[in-house]
């Protein structure tokens, strides 16, 4: 494979569209195979359960048996984690756009990083201290986490305009379900290590290999290539103007000031809802659980009724905004609720809020996504960025 570096004027062509687009040099691809849909929807499935489902549950089983006690090492290996997925993803993504190969631009790292994923949970299983754990996690975050960025990319390859939001709109659908399904598997595999991190590890793996194996990335090498990364290059991947990409700027802004009034109205609503009711934490348990299943549905029929009909109107800032809107609204609702009734009903219309926002804000970043052709990859990884660390549950 031979990379081209990262200030090289753009080419009319992408190794990760369809061979119809790269033959008839088109502005967009062709509509993608529902197929293809599938496929990259399970992909994210498995991807995200196997990065969520340690987040969730299997970390902090792990940390109490290492150091127990010590609940506040959960953080610490937390934090390493997403500090290593920040470096990780722009990075790879850059290398994907640069990589030409016989497999094409996104499929070998794709491959290499899901053995990096498995290495990362096989460590996790058996670390012996913290600071091993501490490794594994970070070797996690940037084997399954960046496979999130590069399956990104692969959409903004791939996928015209007016597919965009209802694919955004299935992938709001997983982040729903996989944290769910990996708690579940998680919770009747607490008693063996190896089971809990592996078994949503293995699918992972499969919808990782059924994307590499059934979706046809054309051969990249005849693409323009040029000398090896520069230092000046790699130093160039984390950062972009905003003068000359004002919308992806726009764009990258909102998402960071939503996930992060997201976050703080998020991380202490078990401790929120035991004060109102003048109860222990614990005994809250499964309120918040109750609400947790409601706000799921919620989220979910947000982001697929917000996806598809952005697609079906071209419209995108509008459901944006209106996402946004009904989120605060929620968030307003349940700080002022006299009555546990009604503070269900704002975690419920936060919740549909979200799913609004994430799925048709994804495909907003995708129409604005600067230097399409040759930085796809580099792009979605800055796009990351603005997704602060938070859980992966829905607001309780």
């Amino acid at each position: 494979m031979t990379f081209t570096p990262a200030d090289q004027p753009p080419v009319p062509v992408t190794g990760g569209e369809t061979a119809a687009t790269i033959a008839t040099g088109a502005d967009e691809p062709p509509k993608a195979a529902a197929s293809y849909i599938w496929l990259v929807t399970f992909a994210n499935f498995g991807v995200f359960m196997a990065l969520v489902t340690p987040i969730a549950i299997s970390l902090a089983i792990r940390v109490e048996q290492l150091a127990p006690g010590n609940e506040e090492y959960l953080g610490y290996v937390t934090g390493a984690g997403g500090i290593a997925a920040l470096l990780a993803a722009p990075l790879f993504g850059m290398l994907s756009d640069r990589t030409r190969s016989r497999l094409g631009r996104r499929r070998p790292y794709l491959i290499g990083l899901t053995v990096v994923g498995v290495i990362a949970l096989l460590v996790l299983a058996e670390a012996t201290s913290i600071l091993v754990l501490a490794l594994g996690w970070m070797l996690a975050q940037i084997g399954w986490g960046s496979m999130m960025t590069l399956l990104t990319a692969s959409l903004a390859d791939r996928l015209p305009e007016s597919q965009r939001g209802g694919v955004s709109a299935l992938g709001g659908v997983v982040s729903q379900l996989a944290p769910v399904a990996g708690a579940l598997l998680a919770g009747g595999l607490a008693g063996d290590n190896f089971l809990l991190f592996l078994v949503p590890g293995a699918v992972g793996i499969v919808g990782a290999a059924l994307f590499v194996c059934l979706v046809h990335e054309p051969d990249s090498r005849r693409l323009p290539a040029a000398g090896p990364v520069t230092v000046s290059a790699l130093a160039r991947t984390y950062v972009f103007d905003p003068r000359q990409s004002p919308d992806f700027a726009w764009n990258w802004l909102g998402k960071f000031l939503f996930m992060s009034g997201l976050t703080f109205s998020s991380t202490f609503t078990a401790f929120y809802l035991a004060a109102r009711m003048g109860v222990t934490v614990d005994e809250v348990s499964g309120l918040v659980a109750g609400i947790a299943g409601g706000s799921i549905l919620a989220a979910m029929a947000g982001a697929v009724g917000g996806g598809f009909l952005s697609d079906k109107l071209r419209r995108r800032r509008v459901f944006v905004l209106a996402g946004a809107c009904v989120f605060a609204t929620g968030a307003v609702v349940m700080a002022l609720s006299p009555s546990i009734p009604l503070i269900i009903v704002g975690a419920v219309l936060g919740n549909l809020g979200i799913g609004v926002f994430s799925a048709v804000d994804q495909a907003l970043m995708l129409d604005v996504l600067p230097a399409r052709e040759t930085e796809a990859g580099r792009y979605t990884g800055i796009y990351g960025f603005a997704n602060t660390p938070r859980s992966p549950w829905p607001v309780a």
